[in-house]
């Protein structure tokens, strides 16, 4: 087989990569700039955690259990629909906009994410519109309010999303940080003011859902003041001069993003993301249905809610560093330094099985006192086997979230959203059937063990990616 010569991007310094460290190991200004990145992310997001956990828990308080069980579940819908039809394409500006930049390729790609995003949007009013009788009053007992939220929410995260990517491809994580910031403590004030007595009832304390988005576009203007001209991070000014018509080339070979190729990895990373919100949400929604009417009276659906607030707040905590390990991933893939590549996963692994260790030791200890004390239990007593067996289901899920943007990064989404789509089956048969005679049980056994099998099959799709053999051509 002929030998392939190396693209200009991956012949020595020229191509971006930073000097090897003394001792042989990853590159020193590559790995500075990736944990500082992910440190002044993880300082947002974390504190976007506890405003998050701390709007639930006011909410939880300030309204009745039937009302929490409405503004909780019309929450599990809006963030199931995000997830779903908008992190897709998150994630697509994300690794694209890095694995060019490394390149040395600057040829835009917001055309062709922008129509896919500006068609889910569509397709979502559309189905929201022609289903309103159904979802007002089959889900939210007659609440226009609530419906009207989620349909406005839904929407105004279109743009919030697409700038989330466009500040990760680009590795403006400060701003990114402060855009969750924004949007956490805007929607906290709002549980806030009915908690004061400024305003009162359900429809005030979700209003915050739908104002958050567009609080959190405040950052946006300050991300484009810093925009300057520049050549692409892969090849400096100097060199891409020197490159001349091969340069040229590559950047004209590489164009705009396809529609038939961002199309493919948005439906790809949909399905991903519509299982990951299966293993979060499916829960809340089976237990409805199976409860009925009783089930949003007698606070069940809200207490099974927040026992999965265990996940909710670690998810958004790790968010930093999945944000910003996949255009780091895409930037070692692109330079072929499968050394870094590695040593990124095996650090971010063990940092989580560290973090979820001690989640599932405090909650084993003291998991049923903290959940009363800020959540109360809505009739209904935490246990706290059950409460560990979801901190550890957590460690797994986490974990199998850092395997998905290694699988992302390298341009395997396809086995990543095989291992997503078994296990969330397993999950939804699991709950909805009486496997265990206590719902609430149900649901945290099932989670653990189906965060188990994915964690599982994606480490399997992460180490036939490792085979030189099977590694995707650039």
């Amino acid at each position: 087989m002929a030998s392939r010569v190396a693209p200009p991007w991956r012949r020595g310094r020229a191509g971006g990569e930073a000097p090897p460290a003394p001792n042989g190991g990853p590159p020193e200004s590559a790995n500075a700039a990736f944990a500082s990145g992910a440190r002044i992310l993880s300082i947002g997001i974390a504190s976007t955690g506890i405003f998050t956990f701390a709007y639930l828990a006011v909410a939880s308080r300030v309204l009745s259990p039937a009302a929490y069980a409405r503004v909780s579940l019309c929450w599990a819908i809006m963030f199931v629909i995000l997830s779903v039809i908008y992190r897709p394409i998150e994630q697509l500006l994300s690794r694209t906009i890095a694995d060019r930049r490394a390149r040395g390729v600057s040829a835009h790609i917001l055309r062709v994410p922008a129509l896919i995003q500006g068609s889910f949007a569509l397709l979502y009013l559309a189905v929201a519109l022609s289903l309103r009788h159904e979802i007002e009053h089959g889900i939210f007992a007659g609440s226009s309010e609530l419906y009207w939220i989620l349909v406005v929410g839904v929407l105004a995260y279109a743009a919030s999303y697409f700038a989330r990517g466009w500040l990760a491809g680009h590795k403006r994580f400060a701003l990114y940080g402060a855009l969750v910031f924004l949007e956490s403590t805007s929607r906290f004030l709002f549980a806030v003011a009915v908690a004061v007595g400024i305003g009162s009832g359900q429809g005030a304390v979700g209003l915050g859902m739908a104002a958050a988005p567009f609080v959190s576009l405040c950052v946006v203007p300050f991300a484009f003041m810093r925009v300057r001209h520049q050549a692409p991070a892969g090849i400096p000014v100097a060199d891409a001069a020197r490159e001349g018509p091969a340069h040229a080339q590559l950047e004209e070979e590489a164009g705009d993003l396809s529609l038939r190729h961002g199309s493919g990895f948005a439906v790809t990373v949909v399905a991903i993301m519509l299982s990951e919100q299966t293993l979060l949400n499916a829960g809340v929604l089976i237990v409805a249905l199976n409860s009925g009417g009783a089930g949003l009276t007698s606070g069940l659906t809200g207490f099974v809610f927040n026992v999965l607030l265990i996940v909710r707040a670690p998810l958004q905590l790790f968010q930093a560093i999945q944000t910003s390990i996949l255009p780091h991933l895409a930037g070692l893939e692109a330079r072929e330094s499968s050394a870094e590549f590695r040593h990124a996963i095996r650090v971010t692994i063990l940092a989580i099985a560290a973090f979820a260790g001690a989640v599932a030791l405090g909650l084993l200890a003291v998991g049923p006192f903290v959940m009363t004390l800020f959540l109360g239990h809505k009739g209904f007593p935490y246990g706290r086997v059950g409460l560990a067996i979801v901190g550890v289901g957590m460690g797994l899920h986490l974990t199998a979230g850092t395997l998905n943007q290694a699988l992302l990064a390298r341009g395997r989404a396809h086995l990543a959203a095989a291992g997503w789509l078994t296990a969330a089956t397993l999950f939804v048969i699991f709950v909805a059937t009486p496997t265990i005679t206590s719902q609430v049980t149900r649901v945290e056994v099932g989670y653990c063990g189906a965060a188990a099998v994915l964690c599982g099959l994606l480490f399997l799709a992460y180490r036939k990616t490792n085979e030189p053999a099977l590694r995707p051509s650039p």
